[in-house]
């Protein structure tokens, strides 16, 4: 298992997919596949996909958005870059690119379908799932996503206590662009936030 695992990563990285084979406008860029791929992380992170900086850098979650996401699971940098207890998959590797206004174009559509169950698939000791934003929601809970980002969340209680494995805690992008949300939302911080903070601590080292 980890040697097919490594293959499969090494095949992620060396994708070309979205500018060689594209279902709309090529990658206005070239190709940068962003992935943690693990055998014992318990933990899967599941976001949208790569901005600027952590397209620059290589590391998901390397940026203000990442600093707000480690302080919601309660972990240091060094335990959140440890794949020994997370295993981050986003629901597209490369950064999208931006739209008119700036903001960041949604995951590539070429990018799930062609590797994201086979990942999935070789790591079967993951048991908890985080589905960040509406993409990674839609695929994770299927039928179970409510009609709105803001309707799963709510919903989340119900969601991880559903008997299916592994569990699935939905929850709203970390980024900075969201802190009106959050403000909107103090349920978030004082139910779910511990909840979540004690399913991570048990699960990692």
């Amino acid at each position: 298992m980890p040697a097919e695992l490594d293959r499969l990563v090494a095949e992620i990285r060396a994708c070309r997919i979205c500018v060689e084979q594209p279902l709309a406008r090529p990658l206005p860029h070239e190709p940068r596949p962003v992935v943690v791929a693990s055998t014992s992380a318990r933990v899967l992170i599941a976001g949208q996909a790569p901005g600027t900086k952590v397209h620059a850098s290589g590391m998901p979650f390397d940026d203000r958005s990442g600093d707000r996401l480690r302080d919601w699971l309660g972990v240091t940098r060094e335990q959140f870059y440890n794949a020994r207890n997370f295993a981050i998959v986003p629901m597209g590797f490369c950064f999208p690119g931006q739209d008119a206004k700036g903001g960041d174009l949604p995951p590539r559509r070429e990018c799930a379908p062609a590797w994201r169950q086979r990942l999935i698939d070789l790591m079967p000791q993951v048991d908890l799932v985080l589905a960040i934003g509406l993409y990674a929601q839609s695929w994770h809970l299927g039928a179970a996503r409510k009609a709105s980002l803001n309707e799963t969340v709510r919903d989340w209680r119900a969601i991880h206590d559903a008997p299916t494995m592994p569990r699935v805690i939905p929850l709203p992008h970390p980024s900075w662009r969201n802190t009106g949300w959050l403000k909107q939302n103090p349920w978030f911080e004082m139910e779910l936030l511990p909840v979540l903070k004690s399913e991570i601590g048990h699960r990692i080292s």
